[in-house]
């Protein structure tokens, strides 16, 4: 029988290298996406170990939301969207082994910490805060689109959840914010706004399948893309689209323009990011 001590030193480097490559292969083929850093708030992520990774993957949904899961760090992970109006306290996913939920599910619990975000209070003309009984019944149709485009589920894991910035820009603190219009609280900000001028190219910040677009009322010109397991991205108040429903994009691609369309008093974009229907903080999703 040949040893390797007899055989020729360039197969030897051949099979290292072929060895090599395989090892790599395998890594690629079993590497998970980065997880987002981890913030237990309303409007942040939650992270909770599930099973083993040798396990087989468990199902979890939050309330009739499925929930997100991946394999990293030698675990399975509920990576969980908290919205914004959940309260602060004990909270639960419901975790099983079906693709549907169940009664006999097991419960994993997890804490929602308080978390500050900045105020504004402003005086204004009513007419400017106060809309019309057309516009408020535009409002309620819109908002039930997006909910609906935001139910969307593909089972496939998103390529990444280490997003790329939309555009290059000064971002703001602004998600979270809630502003009080003499005196009357309005809903709290749902993204993040980057500074840029208009006609800025829009890249997307992962790849996914286009899910809606269209005109809104608040947002103007948007676009909404499905990343997979309930990841979804928002771009807001862009002067023009350049995809369609089912347009299949990859990560970068131009998808529009930065513009001042929807409410707003100048151009810029409104970055939102959804996960499990609920639109969270886009800077735990985003490369520093």
């Amino acid at each position: 029988m040949s040893t390797a001590k007899h055989w020729p030193q360039s197969l030897i480097a051949c099979l290292a290298i072929t060895a090599g490559c395989a090892q790599v292969a395998h890594a690629a083929a079993t590497s998970k996406p980065d997880l987002p850093r981890q913030r237990a708030v309303p409007g942040g992520v939650a992270l909770l170990p599930l099973a083993d990774a040798k396990a087989p993957r468990p199902h979890a949904w939050l309330g009739e939301a499925p929930v997100m899961v991946l394999q990293s760090r030698g675990k399975w992970y509920a990576v969980v969207g908290i919205a914004l109006a959940n309260p602060v306290g004990p909270a639960q996913i419901a975790v099983g082994n079906g693709a549907v939920a169940a009664a006999d599910d097991r419960s994993t619990g997890f804490e929602i910490r308080p978390w500050h975000y900045r105020e504004q209070r402003l005086q204004v003309a009513p007419a400017q805060v106060n809309l019309s009984d057309a516009d408020l019944e535009r409002v309620g149709r819109e908002r039930a689109r997006i909910h609906a485009a935001l139910a969307t589920w593909t089972d496939s894991p998103p390529a990444t959840l280490q997003l790329r910035a939309p555009i290059k820009g000064l971002r703001s603190s602004s998600f979270g914010l809630r502003r009080f219009f003499n005196g009357e609280s309005r809903d709290p900000h749902s993204g993040m706004d980057i500074a840029a001028a208009t006609g800025t190219p829009v890249h997307a910040a992962a790849a996914g399948t286009v899910v809606d677009t269209g005109n809104y009322f608040f947002n103007g010109n948007t676009v909404l893309i499905d990343h997979g397991s309930g990841l979804m991205t928002l771009y807001c108040h862009l002067s023009s689209i350049g995809v369609k429903i089912g347009d299949q994009l990859e990560s970068g691609a131009v998808l529009g323009a930065v513009g001042a369309t929807g409410r707003v008093t100048g151009p810029h974009l409104h970055f939102g990011v959804a996960l499990n229907r609920a639109f969270v903080d886009p800077a735990l999703f985003l490369r520093p």
